[in-house]
C-alpha cells in the first residue's frame, strides 16, 4: 500500500469496494461487474483498486463468502437457540428449511444457474476454492456440536448431501413450483433423520 493512504483510509476504501461490489453483484452479476464501474462508484483511481485486490474476481469472491458466512452464522445461532428438550427432527428441519428459503433469495443462486460462479472459480487460485469447501465442512461439524448427532455419522458426507439439496434448488421449475416447498422439506427432513439422534 502506498504511504499516502492512512490505515483509516485503507480500511474505508476496502469497505467501500466490498459494499459497492455487493451492489454490483446483485445488479449486474459477475461478468458485467467491472473494475471501471467499481472504482467509479468508490471514486478512486483504477490503480488503487489493484493495491487492494489482484482482480475483480478476488473481490467478488470475498463478497460472496461474506454473504455466505453471514447466513451460516445466522443458521448456527438459530440451531444454538433451540432448547435441548425441543430438538426434534421437525424443529431442526424447520430451521434448515427457512435457511434454504433464505438462500434462494441470494443472488448467488442466479449466478450458479448462469454459469458465472464456474467462471469465477476458474479465475481464482485452486487453493482459495478448496479452502472455502473445507470451511463448509467445518460449519456442519460446528452445527453438529450443538445437536444430538449419531456417533457413526460422517460430517463430510452430510455436508455434501446439504450441498446436493442446495443444488436441487436450481431445478425448481423442473421439480414443479406447486410441490417444490414440500419436496424441499422432505429432502431436508430425510437428511436430518439420518444424522439426528432420536
Amino acid at each position: 500500500m502506498p504511504k499516502c493512504y492512512s490505515e483509516q483510509e485503507k480500511e474505508y476504501i476496502k469497505n467501500r469496494l466490498q459494499k459497492e461490489a455487493a451492489k454490483c453483484l446483485a445488479k449486474y452479476g459477475i461478468r458485467r461487474t467491472t473494475v471501471d464501474e467499481l472504482v467509479k462508484r468508490v471514486k478512486i483511481p483504477k490503480g488503487t483498486f489493484y493495491l487492494f485486490y489482484e482482480s475483480k474476481e478476488q473481490l467478488l469472491f470475498e463478497v460472496i463468502l461474506e454473504q455466505h458466512e453471514q447466513v451460516e452464522q445466522e443458521l448456527f445461532a438459530a440451531m444454538q437457540s433451540l432448547e435441548q428438550t425441543s430438538i426434534t427432527c421437525d424443529t431442526v428441519t424447520d430451521v434448515l428449511f427457512l435457511f434454504y428459503k433464505k438462500a434462494e433469495e441470494m443472488p448467488i443462486l442466479n449466478m450458479i444457474q448462469s454459469g458465472e460462479v464456474e467462471l469465477l472459480f476458474r479465475k481464482l487460485p485452486p487453493a482459495v476454492v478448496e479452502q472455502h469447501l473445507k470451511e463448509d465442512d467445518s460449519m456442519v461439524e460446528k452445527v453438529f456440536g450443538v445437536l444430538p448427532v449419531k456417533k457413526e455419522v460422517d460430517a463430510k458426507a452430510v455436508s455434501a448431501a446439504f450441498h446436493a439439496i442446495y443444488y436441487a434448488t436450481l431445478h425448481k421449475e423442473e421439480i414443479g413450483e406447486k410441490n417444490y416447498d414440500e419436496a424441499l422439506r422432505l429432502l431436508i427432513r430425510g437428511l436430518v433423520m439420518q444424522f439426528l439422534e432420536k
